[in-house]
């Protein structure tokens, strides 16, 4: 037998999940099962079959990246700095 849940519950989970929130974590806040979770991402994948799961880790990914080529780059900056101060 199949649970429904209110629309509202829906779009918060996978709000959630969008934004980085672990499965299992939204699982337990809002007391959901993972493979409900897991469905309605693939239910909402887009035409080229990438999955909003999938498009939030690749997000997070780029953002962490970003990071570390920001921390290289003021490396660069405080290096180049430090030679001229030489």
């Amino acid at each position: 037998m199949n649970k429904r849940y209110d629309s509202a519950i829906k779009e918060k989970a996978l709000e959630a999940v969008k934004n980085g929130t672990p499965v299992s974590q939204v699982c337990q806040e809002q007391g959901l099962n993972s493979k409900t979770i897991y469905y309605w991402l693939r239910q909402q994948a887009d035409n080229t079959g990438t999955s909003n799961l999938e498009i939030a880790r690749l997000r997070k990914e780029n953002q962490e990246l970003k990071e570390i080529i920001g921390l290289f780059a003021l490396e660069k900056k405080r290096a180049e700095k430090n030679t001229k101060s030489s």
